[in-house]
């Protein structure tokens, strides 16, 4: 059985009851999720074996956040545990023209003073066939990339396939530092996952004649930026999500993959939101589950832009999708019709 590891920080979500504001609230709903996190619950619910690793405190907050994972059959067993406390994110839902707002919280986390010597890599990666990570996870902060970057080191020893999403956030660190520190972590990877402005956040890597801002995007430009990414970097593969936002509430969505010198686009969907965190993790679980299975590339990448399609509707950051759900929106069926 394929067994997948990821790697990053579960954090505390508190947010608004429905589109309320922070300034409005007096009631915060409280759940669990991260980047890497989430693709692991994803791939559990895709019947992969897979395991995250983290920091977390001994306290029942921390231990709230183990249960958060284990009860969709995320294997919890290599999670150190350990520092004072779990990071937080306050999340406000956009609506209409008014976007959605983050504000972290998440300073001095368990994960985030974790030191190399807390993680024995070499065991974690016994019997793994992927592992995964984020840009959040060395963004968090310099002890949290070197932690990544050892990672990287043993999984390259024991001939793991390492995927990474960039997931730029400009809230941890300047556009400068992720490019630094991102650079010395890219040779290690085979898949390189990206929305349609981290290339350009991350590398200065620009597509042209596409401007995200107007939801106007090329796909020639796309394609010039992962030959760049891969003439740079010599990723096996490249994928990018091409999100051409109409409002908070909907977006048109799709994807590129390319393989070698070769291009796939995914069809376009137009998508009405209800919870678009984790949309770009839901994707990236969608296309290592498409690799572990031996999708074609064209298969791949409609299965990762479905599983992605149908997360938009989901509230939290967990995508709580079956295989064969994905399977039926990717095949064409997307009526939204009452099953029974």
């Amino acid at each position: 059985m394929e067994r997948v590891v990821t790697f990053g920080e579960i954090m505390l979500r508190l947010a608004p009851q429905g589109y309320n504001r922070f300034v409005q609230e007096q009631v915060f709903g409280a759940a669990y999720g991260g980047g890497e996190a989430n693709v692991a619950v994803s791939l559990a619910n895709f019947g992969i074996d897979a395991a995250f690793v983290t920091k977390l405190p001994k306290h029942e907050i921390g231990q709230a956040a183990v249960n958060s994972l284990r009860q969709f059959g995320v294997d919890t067993s290599k999670i150190v545990r350990g520092g004072s406390r779990v990071g937080i994110y306050f999340l406000e839902k956009g609506a209409s023209q008014r976007p959605s707002k983050v504000i972290y919280d998440r300073a001095h986390s368990s994960i985030a003073e974790a030191a190399t010597a807390d993680f024995n890599w070499a065991a974690i990666f016994e019997g793994v066939s992927w592992f995964h990570f984020t840009g959040i996870t060395p963004a968090i902060s310099d002890s949290a990339a070197a932690v990544t970057l050892e990672a990287l080191k043993a999984a390259k020893a024991k001939n793991v396939t390492v995927s990474c999403d960039l997931n730029y956030r400009k809230n941890l660190w300047s556009k400068e530092k992720a490019g630094e520190v991102m650079g010395t972590l890219m040779p290690f990877v085979d898949l390189c996952i990206a929305n349609e402005e981290d290339a350009s956040d991350v590398f200065g890597i620009h597509a042209k004649n596409s401007d995200v801002k107007s939801g106007s995007i090329s796909h020639e430009g796309y394609k010039e930026v992962a030959k760049a990414l891969i003439d740079r970097f010599k990723f096996k593969k490249v994928a990018i999500t091409l999100r051409e936002s109409i409002s908070a509430n909907d977006n048109n969505w799709a994807a590129m993959y390319c393989c070698g010198n070769d291009f796939y686009f995914s069809k376009k969907y137009a998508v009405h939101i209800v919870d678009r965190v984790g949309g770009g993790d839901s994707f990236g679980a969608g296309l290592i589950y498409a690799n572990l299975k031996g999708f074609s590339p064209q298969e791949s990448v409609e299965f990762a832009v479905a599983a992605s399609c149908l997360k938009h509707s989901i509230e939290g950051d967990f995508n709580q999708v079956s295989v064969d759900e994905v399977q039926k929106l990717a095949g064409g069926d997307a009526s939204g019709r009452v099953q029974r």
